[in-house]
């Protein structure tokens, strides 16, 4: 395969992987392309091959007009595949990372779903905390192939950078403690970055370049780091990944300042306008409190572990509770508290 087709193809995946529609209204079809390529290869590239937008409507009728029978028993095959993977990666209590299990499925062993046992296989691969280059040494070591790093995070990067899955949400419809629990493990396992002043939405030029102007010590003195670990992705600090959920529309996908009865503010001044509150030592058990100290933030998501953006050089990441020197526990104001599912 020329390098201009592979290119056209990993160009449809990202598309295809990335855009609610796109995933509703074509993923057997086009993954069906992507995996097996069943049109001609030089209609792809006259559709992808360049900054031309993708038509899924055009995309489809295109390939229906040339599906043959077995072709369109191969494509349900790809789509069951696709939904087995999903399901079988909420089961396993990745739901934030099934997006990473599909690509792989895209990217390397279409191969292998025949297997009988391929999907559980790939989900054994998954474990918690885990990096790039671990997942890949597990699945290269599950499946004897030789995928790299590389194609796997440039693909993923793109991926991370506009995904938020609310698939899971308790009540996509309110503000509360179980959905926000989700939204921090979500932001962990897609390895979100830390950006002082960010609340969660992808860090491009022009959002950068505005908080290098706004807080030139706490963003301008690490952007050689910023550039080379974030941007492009999807970034937050501490009381930001809280206010983030806030503020996110799930009906439009878009953040809006100030939404929901959540007001722009710090931390402290979080943890000052709770009206139920205590010392870390009296910390109920209730996923989605907040835990707290002097000028820093983070969400407890149960069984003594915190999610937490915790720093320019670490990211949004999951540790202990007894960690980071943590004072007190606080219900966030602005959201609602609900029994554990």
């Amino acid at each position: 395969m020329s390098a201009t087709v592979a290119a056209a193809l990993k160009k449809i995946a990202v598309y295809i992987l990335t855009d609610k529609k796109a995933l509703k209204t074509v993923l057997g079809i086009v993954l069906g392309i992507i995996i097996i390529i069943i049109m001609p290869i030089v209609a792809i590239v006259s559709i992808f091959n360049g900054n031309i937008e993708i038509d899924t409507n055009r995309l489809q009728t295109m390939v229906v007009e040339n599906l043959s029978a077995e072709e369109q028993a191969k494509l349900q095959f790809v789509e069951d595949t696709m939904y087995g993977i999903e399901t079988a990666m909420k089961d396993a209590g990745h739901t934030g990372r099934i997006k990473e299990a599909q690509v792989l499925y895209v990217l390397a062993l279409f191969d292998y779903a025949n297997q009988g046992d391929f999907t559980d296989k790939l989900v054994s691969c998954f474990q918690k905390n885990q990096t790039d280059e671990q997942l890949i040494a597990a699945v290269n070591s599950a499946f004897g192939t030789q995928l790299t790093v590389d194609d796997f995070s440039n693909v993923m990067k793109n991926i991370r950078a506009v995904t938020i899955d609310i698939s899971d949400y308790t009540d996509p419809t309110t503000k509360n403690n179980l959905d926000l629990v989700k939204w921090a493990v979500h932001a962990n396992e897609s390895k979100w970055g830390y950006v002082y002043g960010t609340y969660g939405g992808v860090l491009d030029e022009t959002l950068l370049g505005g908080k290098i102007s706004q807080y030139p010590n706490e963003v301008g003195a690490y952007e050689d780091f910023i550039r080379q670990h974030w941007l492009g992705g999807r970034t937050a600090d501490c009381v930001g990944l809280i206010k983030g959920y806030g503020w996110y529309n799930t009906e439009t996908a878009h953040t809006e300042i100030g939404a929901n009865g959540m007001p722009d503010i710090g931390a402290d001044t979080m943890y000052e306008n709770a009206s139920e509150k205590g010392t870390i030592d009296t910390i109920p058990e209730i996923p989605g409190l907040a835990v707290w100290h002097e000028g820093h933030i983070g969400i407890y998501i149960g069984n003594g572990e915190v999610i937490q953006a915790a720093n320019t050089n670490a990211g949004v990441i999951r540790t202990p509770i007894g960690q980071s020197g943590w004072t007190h526990w606080l219900k966030i104001p602005y959201i609602s508290y609900k029994e554990s599912e």
